[in-house]
């Protein structure tokens, strides 16, 4: 089957190619060496830092190494283990109940399409289309914040709704480029295209950002 055609303009096509330039190799910054790992690890990134993350799995992992484990485990236990990823006890309980989930459904496997991943406790969009970017290779568009207010500042979406922009960034970004792209943008906004203060100046996207914000010096 041929990929999916695109809309993509001209100045799309040259914010893709600097992107790449920049970003020749990119790879999720979340650490993990199985499917679960990394499902558990983006449950754990919600208004949490990749860093932090690594540092609270590096120890948890330890102790909890299956959706068994996550399942049989004290929701205490587990509490105590994130709790600096913020939102512990929200973040615990979702972990319990999807290990639970995945061993009643899927066997105790991470399922690969986005209509299973959804199906599991605290699993959202995101969180699914980057487990099937990074664990399966299916082309994915990831929108965490730096994607959602990156593509904005671009003018490559007109929605705030992160649902609303995957279906806008699908359209314009080629599908075998879903899966850079996004982590493309997340390499960006935190080297230049900051939430606060991004450095415009420094910035070799700026003669294609129609940013009415974007500063010059």
């Amino acid at each position: 089957m041929p990929p999916k055609r695109s809309k993509t303009g001209k100045r799309t096509e040259k914010i893709l190619e600097r992107l790449n330039a920049r970003y020749p190799i990119v790879k999720t910054q979340l650490n993990h060496n199985n499917a679960f790992q990394l499902l558990a690890a983006t449950i754990l990134s919600a208004q949490c830092t990749d860093r932090q993350v690594n540092l609270v799995t590096g120890e948890l992992f330890k102790q909890l190494k299956t959706p068994e484990d996550f399942a049989d485990a004290p929701i205490g236990t587990i509490e105590t283990l994130i709790r600096s990823t913020g939102f512990y006890k929200n973040k615990a309980r979702h972990l319990k109940n999807c290990g639970r989930h995945l061993i009643e459904f899927f066997d105790g496997k991470v399922p690969e399409t986005l209509e299973d991943l959804v199906t599991l406790p605290g699993v959202g969009r995101k969180t699914a289309n980057v487990v099937r970017g990074a664990i399966y290779g299916v082309p994915a568009m990831v929108v965490d914040t730096h994607v959602a207010r990156i593509s904005r500042r671009l003018g490559l979406t007109g929605n705030t709704n992160p649902e609303k922009i995957e279906f806008d960034l699908m359209e314009v970004i080629p599908e075998h480029r879903w899966n850079d792209f996004s982590l493309w943008l997340i390499y960006f906004g935190r080297e230049i295209c900051f939430a606060r203060k991004p450095a415009c100046p420094e910035c070799f996207l700026a003669d294609l950002c129609p940013w009415p914000e974007k500063t010059t010096g």
